[in-house]
């Protein structure tokens, strides 16, 4: 893997994070535990246990070929600044959790925060319940998951996986809302034939009314501000050199801050291709796969976080998908970016600058210190 990093849901490779993970939550003085469903956690109770509980965290799993940073990060932090307060009495609980799945390579993404949230649908459950029985879990202990009253608000720390910080000399950002999303599996069936018998007019050749569409999706995004939408996966069969393609098989992503302009987007992408299909005599099939909404962070989570920062940190919308905004609509959420050098993100070249570490902790300590006044 070129040096990259490999983590999925409740995999062997997971199994050792948490081993290793777990020996610095205990390290730093807390209990630790790995709930139902597969989200590994550290409690530091404070004056009364149980009453009131920030949290902090990030996930531990990763995509194919990872960096050594997404994600673990954000755990890592939490950890550092929960121990920087041993022997100190503090007015809440503090629990770290290290979330079993963001990146939803095995599975989908989500399924750790999604438990937090009660918001794991049946026919989820269903498909990874097997995984997590593997795991020595109990999948029908599920709903103890859920975040009780007692949890008071989520803070995030997590590399930014984009070039704005780092083109701005800017170690940090404060993150008001993250993206919506809208995601699609599109499929345009025409019929496979001879390369060299069949005429370009009696063609019904799938890969070239993908290459027009794909065109139309590019154009759409560059030409609307702040929008990105992304073909990340084609498949052509039959993948012969002398066979017109039959079939093409493709993923779209489409993001962006404003609900309204993502839909209106998404949608015209929609009617695109049923168009380039109708207009070359193929079949189309399209599949919605994901929709989210905007989040927004809490406004006075993100004021305390503000505070204490450097003055003039950077506000930014985050456009990747982030645990806080699927806890963001249960409890208040807030989120700290650090910069990606480079702008490289999902890669082993992945990195941070150890100032920027020291700073992104040098903040979470003072708002942990706000946290205990308010």
């Amino acid at each position: 893997m070129n040096g990259g990093t490999l983590r999925t849901f409740l995999s062997p490779a997971m199994k050792r994070c948490y081993e290793v993970v777990g020996e610095w939550l205990k390290s730093a003085g807390m209990s630790v535990t790995i709930d139902a469903a597969g989200n590994l956690r550290g409690v530091r109770p404070g004056n009364d246990p149980g009453k009131r509980v920030l949290l902090m965290g990030s996930h531990l799993d990763t995509v194919r070929d990872a960096g050594a940073f997404d994600g673990i990060l954000g755990v890592v932090l939490a950890i550092a600044i929960t121990e920087n307060f041993n022997g100190q009495p503090l007015p809440f609980d503090i629990e770290v959790i290290g979330f079993s799945d963001e990146e939803g390579v095995r599975f989908m993404p989500f399924i750790g925060s999604r438990a937090l949230a009660g918001s794991l649908d049946e026919q989820t459950l269903n498909i990874i319940a097997p995984a997590i029985r593997d795991f020595g879990l109990d999948p029908a202990r599920i709903p103890e998951v859920a975040l009780t009253t007692s949890a008071c608000c989520f803070l995030e720390f997590h590399i930014e996986q984009g070039p704005v910080l780092d083109d701005a000399g800017e170690p940090v950002g404060i993150v008001e809302s993250i993206a919506g999303q809208s995601r699609a599996n599109v499929e345009f069936i025409g019929s496979a034939n001879h390369a060299g018998t069949t005429p370009m007019h009696l063609r019904r050749d799938a890969l070239t009314a993908a290459a027009e569409w794909i065109s139309v999706v590019e154009h759409t995004a560059r030409a609307t501000p702040h929008l990105v939408a992304t073909i990340g996966k084609i498949d052509a069969r039959p993948g012969v050199g002398n066979v017109i393609p039959g079939e093409v098989k493709m993923s779209l992503d489409v993001r962006h801050a404003d609900d309204d302009v993502r839909q209106w987007a998404f949608e015209g992408m929609r009617r695109a291709a049923a168009e380039i299909a109708h207009q070359r005599g193929l079949n189309l099939l399209w599949t919605d796969a994901l929709s989210m909404k905007t989040v927004r962070m809490d406004e006075a989570l993100t004021a305390l976080v503000a505070a204490a920062a450097p003055k003039g940190t950077r506000r930014m919308v985050s456009g990747a998908g982030h645990d806080a905004m699927i806890l963001a609509p249960h409890i208040p959420s807030a989120m700290l970016f650090l910069r990606s050098p480079g702008g490289i993100s999902h890669h082993p070249a992945e990195s941070v600058l150890p100032e920027d570490v020291d700073l992104a902790l040098s903040i979470g300590h003072r708002f942990i210190e706000s946290m205990r006044k308010s």
